[in-house]
């Protein structure tokens, strides 16, 4: 666009400015003659710039001298050497590109007549294709996403899912080995297991952290740091699922209840189930966010109402929402916990 600009005027430099969302100089672009000296500028204010004046008058501006122009104060040896400069604006109010800069080296004839009545209709095409260039990485992004959504997926489904059972069948074959090298090895094996189902966990969720970085880890990242660190308590590595926008739709003050939840219901299972397996959901949807706790232990106390599950209650109470325990059917064994309360309006 820019290089095409230059030929169509007859000037010997073109520079883009970028504008940014709060009307700072955010970048620019230059072809031709010095443009080394105008190239990837980022300029924290529009004043003292011929940009600037060009937003400020909000319409073409032609400049006979740019080098000596008054208007022009920040790094105005930029301009050293050149004459004749018209600027105009690329774009409209309401979704602005930036600013399009000709210039002529001194002695060179001024920008006039079929020249400057031409730009503006140029500087209207060169908007649009901006736009669609911007569309079409709006439209790459989402595919990405999407992209990374579906591995995730896949390798939740398909390795983590089978991983797992390998590792309760491989637990659950260890008492009926005899020798004790064979046993080690096979402790050996169900570790490994152990910790390639944490990698490719964390790869899982990874993939699908779409939020920009910050000093706060998500609550996606904080449940799987919850759920990895109560694996030593039970003596094995709880499944885990997550669905929804956990980590858009979620307020601050109901994730700091989710995480201490599954820490409390994770303990609860540790100290008083005697589980082999445990599964903890998370999900986002409908206006609610649920959090279950199954185990496949021994059930619930008798006292469990009277004691640590009033926590969970509780927690749930203060935002509304409400806490069940209850055993599973059979022919399964344990228990489950459901954790559920309302996200804001307009979440979920």
């Amino acid at each position: 666009m820019l290089s095409r600009a230059v030929d169509i005027a007859g000037a010997d430099l073109g520079v883009f400015h970028l504008v940014g969302v709060d009307g700072e100089l955010s970048g620019s672009l230059a072809h031709g003659e010095r443009a080394g000296a105008h190239r990837g500028l980022a300029l924290p204010t529009t004043r003292g710039t011929l940009a600037g004046a060009t937003l400020a008058a909000d319409s073409l501006v032609t400049v006979a001298d740019v080098g000596n122009d008054p208007r022009i104060t920040v790094r105005p040896e930029r301009w050293e050497g050149f004459g004749p400069a018209v600027a105009v604006i690329v774009g409209t109010k309401e979704k602005l590109s930036g600013v399009l800069i000709l210039a002529r080296l001194q002695g060179g004839p001024p920008f006039a007549g079929p020249e400057i009545a031409s730009l503006p209709g140029f500087a209207g095409q060169a908007a649009l294709a901006l736009e669609l260039a911007e569309r079409r990485r709006a439209a790459e992004r989402v595919s990405l996403l999407e992209d990374r959504d579906r591995i995730a997926r896949d390798l939740h489904d398909l390795a983590i899912q089978r991983l797992f059972a390998t590792g309760m069948t491989l637990q659950s074959a260890r008492p009926f080995v005899e020798r004790p090298e064979a046993a080690e090895r096979l402790g050996r094996a169900i570790d490994d297991l152990d910790t390639t189902i944490k990698i490719i966990r964390s790869t899982i969720f990874g993939l699908r952290d779409h939020e920009p970085t910050g000093d706060a880890p998500g609550l996606r990242t904080r449940v799987v740091q919850a759920v990895d660190a109560a694996a030593p308590s039970l003596g094995f590595p709880p499944a885990l699922r997550m669905e929804g926008l956990i980590d858009t739709d979620v307020p601050q003050e109901t994730a700091d209840q989710v995480v201490a939840v599954i820490v409390e219901a994770l303990s609860n299972i540790a100290r008083h189930a005697g589980a082999g397996r445990a599964e903890v959901a998370v999900v986002a949807g409908g206006g609610t966010l649920t959090v279950t706790a199954t185990d496949d232990g021994t059930g619930l106390p008798e006292d469990a109402h009277g004691s640590g599950l009033r926590n969970l209650a509780e927690r749930a109470e203060r935002l509304s929402g409400t806490f069940s325990a209850i055993a599973r059917p059979a022919p399964h064994h344990g228990t489950v916990l459901e954790w559920r309360v309302p996200l804001p309006t307009g979440r979920a």
